[in-house]
């Protein structure tokens, strides 16, 4: 794996922009795969994000988000589901293969029951993903988010959702800033493999912070990015690498300024490349 060939821009790392500008930014920076969030096609419009995508020559990562499975009464799950698959009809007309689920919080304390209703969420969304050529990639969540945005907290117990519903369209979203501290990592990557869907980097910086808006560029923490991608990788996963960062700091600066940084730090710190004119 050398060069860009495989780097992705997640429009969460440019949230100011739109499709169109991070499209078109990421086309000028040579950066060939952008994965796109609901909120900001919804924004510019369904058809319209697709045509962009298509005139930049840009190829689509993956679609963000789907889940959301549990609520509090029959009704709202139905109604996610529902959700879910309109998100499943949005990834096909934007012409990626991947919906990654952000699986949902507990809407009361049992934790139990809403991974229950996670699971069987997924079983029941499954065929209508298959009909369509999409894949569901499940991406577990650091347990700091377990009681806002996902009762799925490792990539075992991922995993483990991935072989009960035995369904070739389900497999696994691997982000570094939610796995790395977990002491079977390695072993559980191993377990995922021809599952993997999507595979994201960033960074974990020392001193702690909110942990939705404090993830770091790559270099810029403690995680260990090459070896991870190296473990993704001998577990066969050959996919599109997406930069995924939520930080305020960031997203303050010129979004060409962020394109230029995430190329040389995604060479430097994932690949193990000497970016041309040293490192940022």
């Amino acid at each position: 794996m050398t060069g860009l060939s495989r780097l992705s821009l997640n429009q969460a790392t440019t949230k100011r922009w739109g499709v169109r500008e991070a499209a078109e930014g990421c086309a000028r920076a040579g950066i060939p795969w952008i994965g796109l969030w609901r909120d900001k096609v919804a924004e510019t419009g369904l058809e319209e994000s697709a045509s962009i995508v298509r005139e930049t020559g840009l190829k689509v990562s993956s679609l963000c988000r789907g889940g959301m499975f549990p609520a509090t009464t029959k009704r709202e799950r139905l109604d996610r589901l529902d959700d879910n698959r309109r998100a499943v009809d949005e990834a096909a007309t934007l012409g990626t293969d991947v919906l990654v689920l952000v699986c949902g919080a507990a809407p009361g304390r049992d934790l139990r029951a809403a991974r229950d209703e996670v699971e069987e969420a997924i079983e029941t969304l499954a065929p209508y993903a298959d009909e369509a050529g999409i894949n569901l990639g499940i991406e577990p969540l650091h347990p700091a988010f377990a009681a806002d945005r996902s009762v799925v907290c490792t990539l075992g117990e991922a995993n483990g959702i991935v072989r009960r519903v035995g369904s070739p369209r389900v497999g696994v979203v691997i982000d570094a800033y939610h796995v790395w501290w977990d002491a079977d990592l390695y072993t559980e990557i191993g377990r995922a493999s021809g599952s993997i869907l999507g595979f994201h980097v960033d960074d974990w910086p020392r001193g702690g912070g909110d942990p939705l808006l404090s993830r770091g560029m790559m270099g810029d923490g403690v995680i260990g990015l090459r070896r991870m991608r190296e473990a993704v990788e001998d577990a066969g996963y050959e996919g599109p690498v997406e930069v995924e960062i939520f930080n305020e700091a960031i997203w303050a600066k010129p979004g060409e300024e962020v394109l230029e940084t995430m190329k040389r730090r995604y060479l430097e710190h994932v690949l193990g490349e000497v970016p041309a004119g040293g490192s940022a």
